[in-house]
């Protein structure tokens, strides 16, 4: 058994100041009242982050394709604090999504280095096509049940998410089998309506990706029917409280005032942060492949944005979860057990890993991060062990 002691813990809903914890075989055994063992000093320890939405980093993609590519991002977002992620493809083909899937699977049972695989995220062949944002045009899918089943078959050994555009023709018997298959389903990369969404929430979509960013609004659909006017994507994920979503909070992508919007009317129990973030996290400004290398789709990290080459659009992320944390508290205010929630139990609640992974309680993984006093991160902990920085 080890013991830590002298540290302020973040937990869920308060900060225990002058506790402790002990960790036996991976897991916490004790948290609270340690008054002997490694002294922290009075840092905060917060529960590792866990990450639905992250595509890449330190020059690597999840659809580059290699043991190492993944490797090199889960060591990379260690670093920035995330224990626990779930890799991320981009629009890309049939044999691409199969690789991806396969190396989701082999990480799921087999260490990375760096932050935990929680099996994939199926992100891209289901989308909207004029919604693709900086998605590569490679091989968007239409919903077919053979070509469908060959993916699905990934479920529980690979595969955890599937995001799909409920416009799409044949969707429902898409999102009713991945259901069936004990998969998170979520809605992205849309330009359906308010019916449409509500439709979808019937079948089993219960989360919406990167919320205010790639979607259907109001002033989007009014275009194609001036009145009434229609609510789209972004009002039906306010709208639901079946619907979870989350946010880019880089401070590039969403201003201060969405932000708390999203914070005040989700609240931090249906409101996860996530990164989004593609191979230049860690890396200098310059041009990057988002999705395969040599197939994907050339994009520019300009400070701690993504960028499209011609610097009209947004194209992913490029900073770590710290970074979201630190933004989504400057722009909100909010609590720091709130913020910290987002970005650790509400996203592994989301996944349904919220027995396993998340906060800081007995009977869970030992997966933590100790902070210096100016809540950049100083030690990275998964099952215990030091992985990072």
């Amino acid at each position: 058994m080890v013991r830590f002691t002298n540290a302020t813990l973040i937990l869920p809903d308060r900060l225990l100041p002058s506790a402790g914890f002990a960790i036996e075989a991976g897991r916490f055994v004790a948290i609270g009242g340690i008054d002997s063992g490694i002294d922290l000093g009075g840092a905060l320890v917060s529960a590792g982050f866990v990450e639905l939405h992250v595509h890449g980093g330190a020059g690597a993609d999840f659809m580059d394709g290699t043991p190492e590519a993944f490797e090199a991002v889960c060591r990379c977002h260690a670093r920035h604090g995330t224990t626990s992620l779930t890799p991320t493809s981009t629009v890309a083909t049939r044999a691409d999504y199969r690789r991806f899937l396969e190396l989701c699977e082999h990480f799921e049972t087999h260490p990375t280095g760096g932050a935990r695989s929680l099996g994939g995220h199926l992100y891209g062949p289901y989308f909207h096509p004029a919604a693709k944002g900086c998605h590569p045009d490679a091989d968007f899918l239409t919903p077919e049940p053979e070509q469908d089943d060959r993916l699905l078959d990934y479920a529980g050994r690979g595969l955890t998410t599937l995001t799909i555009a409920p416009e799409t023709p044949g969707t429902e018997r898409l999102v009713r089998a991945a259901r069936a298959r004990g998969l998170l389903v979520t809605a992205g990369h849309s330009f359906c309506t308010f019916p449409e969404m509500e439709t979808a929430v019937g079948w089993g979509v219960r989360h919406v990706d990167h919320l205010f960013c790639a979607m259907s609004d109001r002033a989007r659909l009014r275009p194609g029917q001036a009145y009434p006017m229609r609510a789209g994507v972004m009002e039906a994920t306010l709208y639901f409280d079946e619907l979870t979503t989350e946010v880019i909070a880089d401070g590039g992508h969403l201003s201060p005032e969405l932000l708390r919007l999203a914070y005040k009317i989700k609240g931090p129990d249906r409101l996860a942060l996530v990164t989004d973030s593609m191979r230049a996290v860690d890396c200098p400004d310059g041009e990057y492949w988002f999705g395969p290398t040599g197939t994907g789709e050339l994009i520019q990290r300009k400070g701690n944005l993504g960028v499209t080459l011609d610097g009209a659009g947004l194209a992913s992320g490029v900073m770590g979860m710290d970074h979201g944390v630190w933004t989504m508290l400057a722009a909100t205010g909010a609590p720091l057990p709130d913020v910290f929630r987002m970005a650790t139990l509400t996203p592994a609640t989301i996944l349904g890993r919220q027995d396993d992974l998340g906060s800081l309680a007995v009977g869970k993984r030992a997966d933590f991060i100790v902070w210096n006093a100016d809540l950049t991160v100083r030690d990275v902990y998964l099952d215990g062990e030091r992985i990072a920085p």
